[in-house]
């Protein structure tokens, strides 16, 4: 019965978002492990607003701070947010298995943009319309994630702390030992920006 009521205030959150204009947001996380330092995340409000309202909502909660990224894979991604089973000093075995109270979120897939280095995927089963609350972080390029998981921002400062998140071993990237965490996340209102790419010096040709 929890779960039906919830899913009627999603249903009814959702006309909302549509008929409202839609507000600027950024986040930043604090790291700690192998990667120190915060990070700075542009969210994706326009293409995935109910994506960007579950995960802002966590992160005001508090339910974000002190969870592992659990699943590391070099080259590839660092995924994180199960607030359920993947707080540092619970049992990782069921790291990534769970997900918050609310309702799972239907697909907002997108064409506008692509899973590129720095952008953030939201994690789901087998089921496009079952994100909840974890999500990813691009070390590298996938396009053959575009158009099968919701792109809800982008890293646009710190990747440079992300590349050095504790990889994890084998295939699934499973973290063995102590992950690295996020240990406090803060909503902005405002809508952080990359820098612009540094310009190599021209060389003059004597």
């Amino acid at each position: 019965m929890r779960k039906a009521l919830l899913g009627s205030a999603l249903l009814a959150a959702q006309t909302l978002l549509a008929a409202a204009p839609v507000a600027a947001t950024g986040l930043e996380i604090d790291l700690e492990g192998e990667a120190q330092g915060t990070i700075v995340i542009d969210l994706f409000e326009e293409t995935a607003p109910l994506h960007v309202e579950r995960i802002t909502t966590l992160a005001g909660e508090g339910a974000y701070d002190d969870v592992v990224f659990h699943r590391v894979i070099d080259g590839f991604m660092a995924q994180t947010g199960d607030v359920e089973f993947g707080r540092l000093g619970q049992d990782m075995r069921y790291a990534g298995r769970g997900g918050s109270q609310y309702p799972d979120l239907p697909a907002e897939f997108s064409d506008e943009v692509s899973f590129e280095r720095g952008m953030i995927g939201m994690a789901r089963s087998n089921d496009p319309n079952s994100a909840n609350s974890q999500f990813f972080i691009m070390f590298g390029p996938a396009p053959h994630l575009d158009g099968g998981y919701t792109i809800v921002g982008q890293v646009v400062e710190g990747m440079e702390i992300v590349d050095l998140i504790r990889r994890g071993r084998g295939r699934n990237g499973s973290v063995v030992g102590e992950p690295d965490r996020m240990v406090a996340l803060r909503v902005r209102d405002d809508d952080p920006v990359a820098p612009p790419p540094e310009e190599d010096d021209e060389v003059e040709l004597e």
